[in-house]
């Protein structure tokens, strides 16, 4: 395990931006200084970038996780993008051991089995047994369109499972059958709204983005998760953004149908780029994609900050010549001739993946 030294970059160190070279031995950061002149096995300087700490992606379709009709190679769908640790948010087809064989540190939401309007909890219960400590919370598709949920006992019943197993809920939202303020009524701080700027039935627009206010008040996670060409509306998202409403956490709900669609170039760094070009600022960007993300899920002991002794996940980012032109499923347009591009990423004190041209 080779010595790693960064030097020259702009460090978001998960709450604050500083200028400083950071040392990474062992596989741990071992210092954070403005300069260390030492020898090291890999030297890389990040003049003009950006140092963070491994991106957290709290919402993605991981291949072994959930299910191989959707999810994404680990590795391909995160590393590439400076993604060190994911939430898989469909876990149905795999178990701990899988998720231990995975370089891409994970938690689960196991899928709540839903049929007639009626939950499975024998179903959800062999899920958690299988994923063990992995097994974070419960996901539930509250969607008209392709899930048999029509009525708000269904997510109360799941609701009152989860609390008695200490887990947390996770509800993707789009087309939700209850209106978002009847959902967010149900759910409890640490919970997880998903979608949550979608143009669908029962849209967070419809009541002006109060019920998005109210959720963050009671301390309920509101997530992007963008799959921007389907479950997110440019327009709804950018009103909110300009009504002061943004999400507490960026994330891709990424498969292997959105990392190919857009040519190979879709992951954390486009999802981050879209919310610059709609108005969220670059520390609220971060924040959304570093510690926000490693605390809803538990994780901030060991997850989304630069710190001496912290586990030496840490990615490099650019902004630059990276521009992409994406059109929602309304129609709505948005594009940018500029944009993040990932440069570096480490996990463990190992460069796993490094842009040649950055």
């Amino acid at each position: 395990m080779a010595d790693i030294l960064i030097k020259n970059g702009r460090v978001w160190d998960g709450e604050r931006f500083y200028y400083s070279d950071i040392l990474i031995n062992m596989g741990k950061i071992e210092k954070i200084l403005p300069k260390i002149n030492t020898v090291a096995d890999f030297i890389y300087d990040a003049a003009g970038k950006t140092v963070l700490p491994g991106l957290v992606d709290m919402h993605a379709h991981l291949r072994t996780l959930s299910s191989d009709s959707i999810g994404v190679q680990a590795e391909m769908g995160c590393f590439p993008f400076g993604v060190t640790a994911a939430a898989d948010t469909e876990g149905c087809s795999g178990n701990k051991y899988l998720s231990d064989l995975l370089m891409v540190k994970n938690v689960v939401f196991v899928t709540a089995a839903i049929k007639d309007n009626k939950p499975d909890f024998e179903y959800i219960s062999q899920r958690l047994s299988q994923y063990k400590e992995k097994a974070i919370g419960i996901k539930v598709f509250y969607d008209l369109g392709s899930y048999e949920t029509w009525s708000l006992e269904l997510l109360e019943e799941i609701c009152a499972f989860a609390r008695k197993k200490g887990l947390k809920v996770m509800v993707h939202s789009t087309n939700a059958p209850s209106s978002m303020s009847d959902i967010v009524s149900v759910l409890k701080k640490g919970d997880i709204l998903t979608h949550i700027f979608h143009g669908g039935k029962n849209s967070s627009a419809k009541d002006n983005y109060n019920c998005m206010i109210e959720a963050k008040n009671r301390g309920i996670i509101v997530d992007l998760g963008f799959e921007g060409i389907n479950h997110t509306d440019f327009g709804v998202f950018k009103n909110a953004i300009d009504k002061g409403v943004k999400p507490d956490t960026i994330s891709t709900d990424i498969t292997k149908f959105s990392v190919c669609t857009l040519g190979g170039r879709y992951g954390m760094t486009m999802v981050m780029s879209a919310a610059k070009t709609l108005g969220m600022s670059e520390e609220e960007i971060f924040k959304a994609v570093t510690s926000a993300p490693a605390v809803a899920l538990g994780k901030t002991a060991w997850w989304g900050h630069i710190k001496e002794g912290r586990c030496g996940d840490v990615t490099v980012l650019d902004y630059g010549d990276e521009g992409f032109n994406l059109t929602d499923c309304f129609g709505n347009n948005i594009k940018s001739e500029k944009g993040y591009r990932c440069a570096l990423t480490v996990v463990n004190g190992r460069v796993i993946y490094r842009n040649a041209l950055l």
